[in-house]
């Protein structure tokens, strides 16, 4: 005959339960693969970065992306001659109007700078920079240049992203009113300014053979594509920010070239517009990609 079976007092079956509960959580969890965490690893890399940075992230992105105005305002001042003689050349509009079109463009750009440092009346200054892009592209031929009016379409996306964040600054006093966030025009112009800057991206791929230009084009495209969907916006936008700053200094290296050289002219200009580019990403960095976004979606699924 079998001994008898033991039996437990209260206390012996609490210790029971607990033993078996304590082996559940000890079971093994699935484990995430390689590149999970290594894009949570990433993305938590850039959360830790916009904490430190939150504060002066905004106005470094607000000096970046005036950078090729305040320069070009400035170089319209030391050029004088040079670019009325240009513009009188090129159009035959008499030296009258073409030192009226370089002092609306030194005034405008120097004007509009100001403004945006200041954080005063941003909306009209991004207009008048909006008017400024529209007159140099047509007097200096740059709208049958595909490689400038695409740098220039960016620089726009950069204005349209300012501008969107001065909407954003501007509500901020009506805290409390409904606002219908669905069609709102800010969240359209955060999309249209992400669309615009990555025709700047557009300009730097080279589609030639070769293992590193081959990454590179594709890594780039990537992320082109991530920041035009609003799809790991911020941590896709700070890479294209630290890509875009390494190659800026490779490529448009002015200063180790002779002043007299006209290539000085034309890579300090193509330094200038980049740094701009690099601030409208900052600005998507600080403000995120909108409404319009698969980020944004994301957060109702």
């Amino acid at each position: 005959m079998a001994p008898p079976t033991p039996t437990l007092s209260s206390s012996g079956k609490r210790r029971v339960r607990a033993t078996t509960r304590a082996r559940g959580r000890a079971s093994p969890q699935p484990t995430m693969a390689p590149s999970g965490n290594l894009m949570g690893a990433a993305e938590d890399l850039a959360d830790q970065f916009l904490r430190v940075t939150k504060h002066y992230l905004p106005h470094l992105a607000h000096l970046c992306l005036i950078s090729t105005f305040l320069e070009d305002g400035i170089r319209m001042w030391f050029q004088w001659n040079e670019q009325r003689d240009y513009i009188n050349m090129s159009w035959g509009s008499g030296a009258l109007l073409a030192t009226l079109f370089v002092l609306i463009n030194m005034c405008g750009q120097l004007a509009g700078c100001v403004l945006v440092l200041a954080r005063k009346f941003v909306p009209y200054a991004c207009f008048g920079l909006f008017g400024i892009i529209f007159m140099q592209t047509i007097a200096y031929s740059i709208l049958w240049d595909l490689k400038f009016l695409m740098r220039n379409l960016a620089l726009g996306g950069g204005l349209l992203l300012l501008l969107a964040e001065s909407r954003s600054e501007g509500k901020s006093m009506f805290a409390g009113v409904p606002t219908m966030d669905d069609i709102s025009p800010r969240q359209y112009m955060q999309l249209g300014g992400r669309l615009l800057l990555v025709l700047m991206f557009m300009t730097l791929l080279h589609f030639e053979l070769g293992a590193f230009t081959i990454f590179q084009d594709i890594f780039g495209m990537a992320l082109i594509i991530l920041v035009a969907i609003g799809f790991k916006t911020k941590l896709a936008a700070l890479t294209l920010v630290i890509w875009l700053f390494i190659v800026n200094l490779i490529q448009n290296a002015f200063w180790n070239i002779p002043t007299y050289r006209p290539l000085h002219d034309f890579l300090k200009y193509d330094f200038f517009q980049t740094m701009s580019v690099i601030g409208g990403l900052l600005l998507v960095v600080a403000l995120g990609p909108g409404g319009v976004s698969m980020d944004e979606h994301k957060k109702k699924w």
